[in-house]
């Protein structure tokens, strides 16, 4: 796509990098087809070649408008449409470079300002654990809407007792679930230990990822969480007993932690740092070759019966392009993992912040998708997000789980 950058731009970085990726599209339009807001709407201006355009308009001098905000705000930065181009747009990174210009020339009504402003400092904070406890005590009095993002309390089972192993993994605590789903980070670091991998934790090392502010119009704010978590996990990365490995059993996490070098390419003090934190993180799928292989004596003819309906988080399937690992190593060890037969590759409608600041669009896509889900009869559905599997977890009665837990329960069993 031609591309003639206004002065405001030209030779900026946001600029640079926002015409390389311009320069890529084709209009061929193949990324409407797959595109959730599309599909709701009908639009082309809430498809990602519409918003390409918008984007493109901005960067060569049109004045953004408050439609042109919305449009990107419905964006659900699914990144299925990077699955879909044939062409390589890094659509997700453009978003990025194109809402950044926007919201700094479209001034917010208040009340919109005052929400974003709540999310993006309430949900890294040390305040959520408390407020989730207090939340999940008074949950039945709390109003449906709200209801629906407490989820009910489970119990989280013990931490692996102390062990050597030869490898070892540092696991990050991040913000929201260690309150919300405690159980997920205590299910791996048991099923890591089960299959010979050590786990270290830094707690109060870090916090958030960044991606609540980066993704908030607060991307100097996210790149100061990224520059803490490096600070933290630094000492643990270089020299003697270093990690092999940064696991993030989150999808929506591990993405932005392997997006830290690209994050902080221009900062001269963390750039060499974030890439070598990048090129150590690990989605915790992406070790279920070595988990299999180790848990499998164990598990052998023990699997549970009943179908588990898998749902792909589109960071795992469309972010990291880990398309089929979790149903494939989790089906070799017995279970009957399935994904829904239409739209697998939609999102949820959760994307973060995403059912919060669009309600109606996130409901229609949490409808849809657990719609196929159930169609496969599963005895649970089973995911890889903490924000996917509260979102789907608020419009139906089956369990919701992260696959990890299910995979932890099995082996308690054997």
């Amino acid at each position: 796509m031609q591309t003639q950058l206004s002065p405001e731009y030209q030779g900026t970085p946001d600029g640079v990098a926002a015409e390389a990726i311009l320069r890529k599209c084709v209009h061929c339009g193949f990324c409407t087809a797959t595109c959730p807001t599309y599909q709701l709407l009908g639009d082309e201006l809430d498809g990602p070649r519409g918003r390409i355009y918008l984007m493109k308009q901005v960067l060569e001098g049109a004045e953004p408008t408050r439609a042109t905000q919305q449009h990107l705000d419905r964006c659900l930065t699914c990144r299925n449409c990077e699955s879909t181009c044939p062409s390589g747009v890094d659509y997700g990174h453009l978003v990025d470079i194109g809402r950044k210009l926007v919201d700094a020339k479209v001034p917010r009504p208040p009340k919109e300002r005052a929400v974003r402003w709540a999310l993006k400092e309430g949900l890294p904070s040390p305040a959520f654990a408390p407020a989730m406890r207090l939340g999940q005590r008074v949950r039945g009095l709390l109003p449906a809407a709200l209801r629906a993002k407490v989820p009910a309390p489970r119990p989280a089972g013990d931490w692996p007792p102390a062990r050597h192993h030869a490898r070892t993994v540092l696991m990050p605590e991040g913000c929201v679930q260690p309150s919300m789903a405690p159980n997920i980070d205590r299910a791996t670091a048991r099923v890591l230990d089960a299959a010979g991998i050590g786990v270290l934790r830094v707690p109060g090392g870090g916090g958030c990822c960044g991606a609540v502010k980066f993704h908030l119009d607060d991307q100097d704010g996210g790149m100061a969480q990224m520059r803490a978590n490096i600070d933290a996990w630094w000492p643990h990365v270089e020299g003697a007993g270093a990690v092999q490995a940064i696991v993030v059993n989150a999808s929506g996490c591990s993405l932005m932690v392997k997006d830290y070098g690209h994050a902080l390419r221009h900062d001269p003090a963390y750039a060499a740092k974030a890439r070598r934190i990048s090129a150590l993180a690990r989605d915790l799928a992406e070790l279920l070759p070595q988990i299999a292989e180790g848990v499998a004596p164990r598990l052998a003819g023990k699997a549970p019966d009943g179908v588990l309906a898998f749902h792909p988080p589109c960071t795992l399937q469309h972010g990291q392009k880990l398309r089929g690992v979790v149903e494939q190593h989790l089906g070799a060890l017995g279970f009957d993992v399935r994904v829904a037969a239409a739209e697998a590759h939609l999102c949820c409608g959760s994307a973060g912040t995403y059912s919060v600041l669009q309600p109606d669009l996130s409901r229609q896509l949490r409808d849809r998708k657990l719609g196929h889900l159930d169609a496969l009869a599963p005895q649970a559905i089973v995911s890889a997000n903490i924000g996917c599997i509260t979102h789907l977890q608020s419009g139906t009665g089956v369990p919701v789980r992260h696959w990890v837990e299910v995979l932890d329960e099995a082996l308690a069993a054997a």
